[in-house]
């Protein structure tokens, strides 16, 4: 009886092993493609600054304002001026209104009427 007891530990044991044994391969292989995950997020923050300096640089007023010059007579681009802008008060806002009732359905005498009687007495309350 003590030796097959033995026998069943120690197959406890190695496959125990084996589970450890995969569980670490598994782990190192989850660990190697976060590294890698985070080294593309890392790479694509940093084209996202270089595109970002990219748009500052592009969309500089000197600049914008020397190619609307030079485009004037195609573009005709003229500069904004507070007078071009609205005030709310000259908005067109729709007025409120009721949707039409297109099919009415009668409530009166769905419900049911309450009684009149105590629940002693067999008069009706006032």
């Amino acid at each position: 009886m003590r030796s097959l007891f033995f026998v069943l530990t120690a197959l406890a044991v190695m496959g125990l092993a084996f589970w450890a044994y995969r569980e670490n391969y598994r782990t190192q292989a989850k660990i190697a493609e976060i590294e890698a995950l985070q080294s593309e997020i890392g790479h694509l923050r940093e084209s996202l600054g270089v595109l970002k300096a990219e748009w500052a640089y592009l969309n500089r007023p000197d600049r914008l304002r020397e190619l609307a010059e030079i485009n004037f007579e195609r573009l005709q681009l003229l500069p904004l001026t507070a007078a071009q802008f609205g005030t709310p008060a000259q908005v067109p806002y729709p007025l409120p209104g009721l949707p039409p009732v297109t099919d009415p359905v009668e409530t009166f005498g769905a419900l049911p009427q309450p009684a009149l009687a105590g629940p002693d007495t067999d008069e009706a309350l006032p």
